[in-house]
């Protein structure tokens, strides 16, 4: 009750309105926030059904609110600050709705009820070659805002024109929907960031793991492996760095290409709002070129399917010592586990070997 009577003369003028409009705006559907806002971990608010948007094209396995099934939760990013939001099994339904805000836009949408056209109508350029006549329409052939009697008695006698307010229109309707296709295009790429993200730790764990799985291998069968662990160590290394590599480039490049499409997006944005059409028509048609230049830009590059896997670097030491120094990575994967199950059932010869292999290393040489 006191904040809407203190909030009252920040109201009084036209640019405060502007003003305050600005900050009311949703960095998705780039229109004024719509009930129920909720206020990100972030402190950044957006439309519900907006973050609801953005959450599902970010988690698309995730089971829809009136699923019977318990769902686990699932996380996405703020567009304004990229920030990583987490959620619990409730989605966005478990965000904090802000109620502050929608009482500031119940308050705004009150005090915006009053016309505020008549100064947008005093300010109208007037042409530069005929005093007192205001630019009214717009040459086609030339493509620049021009006035009556230019068309009439000027430069522009011989063109094509139109009413401003047609092309006016025409052009913005463009570059809302420029700036619609990069905001998808935005989200998409920053999902297959994140999918590119988890395939870096799934590479770095599988690294992990098969280096761990080597190691304790090798320290079983003392110092005559030790050379030879290097060896397949430095191998891992070079393909866990090839691939990280490659994949930190390809993040790389989609992170070059999301700054720069947010980057233009947010010069679009700043172009629709200016009031006057004529100066708005002055410098559209060059960020509409960026923006379909920016949008056809091909961002195809991915690594192809299992190109996190490391299986290939499993190893089998179940050998005579005299077989140890040719030990190297097995080309399938898949026949460890067969050559695992061959001592069990090998019979007396292969664990004859094993006890004088282990005791005494150089031992297999004096049998020799």
């Amino acid at each position: 009750m006191n904040f809407a009577v203190g909030f009252k003369p920040m109201l009084g003028t036209s640019q405060n309105m502007d003003t305050l409009e600005k900050q009311l705006i949703c960095p998705i559907c780039l229109e004024m926030f719509t009930k129920p806002v909720v206020i990100l971990p972030c402190q950044h608010n957006l439309c519900r059904k907006c973050a609801n948007d953005i959450f599902q094209a970010s988690n698309p396995l995730w089971q829809s609110r009136g699923s019977t099934s318990v769902s686990s939760g699932g996380r996405f990013r703020c567009p304004s600050c990229r920030h990583e939001v987490v959620l619990d099994r409730h989605g966005v339904y478990g965000l904090q709705r802000n109620l502050l805000v929608e009482n500031i836009i119940d308050i705004y949408k009150q005090e915006s009820s009053r016309p505020l056209h008549a100064k947008t109508e005093q300010q109208q350029l007037q042409c530069e070659e005929h005093e007192e006549e205001k630019i009214n329409i717009y040459c086609l052939t030339c493509e620049t805002p021009t006035c009556s009697m230019c068309k009439v008695f000027g430069a522009h006698k011989d063109c094509e024109v139109a009413p401003l307010a047609n092309i006016y229109k025409r052009q913005k309707g463009e570059m809302s929907d420029g700036i619609a296709m990069l905001v998808a295009g935005n989200d998409r790429i920053q999902a297959i960031i994140t999918q590119m993200e988890e395939i870096c730790k799934t590479i770095e764990d599988n690294a992990r793991q098969h280096k761990q799985h080597l190691c304790l291998r090798f320290d079983s069968l003392y110092s005559v492996l030790e050379e030879r662990k290097k060896e397949l160590l430095q191998a891992i290394g070079r393909e866990q760095d090839e691939k990280l590599r490659r994949v930190r480039e390809l993040i790389r490049q989609y992170g070059d290409h999301l700054e720069a499409s947010s980057k233009l997006v947010e010069s679009a944005i700043q172009s629709m709002e200016e009031p006057q059409m004529a100066l708005y028509l002055q410098q559209s048609k060059e960020l509409i070129k960026k923006i379909t230049d920016m949008s056809k830009v091909p961002m195809e590059s991915r690594p192809e399917p299992g190109y996190e896997n490391m299986d290939r670097f499993s190893v089998n030491v179940d050998h005579v010592a005299e077989m140890l120094r040719t030990i190297d990575f097995q080309a399938d994967p898949a026949g460890e586990d067969a050559e695992l199950e061959g001592p069990e059932g090998g019979g007396d010869a292969g664990e004859e070997e094993h006890p004088e292999g282990a005791d005494a290393p150089v031992g297999g040489e004096g049998r020799r």
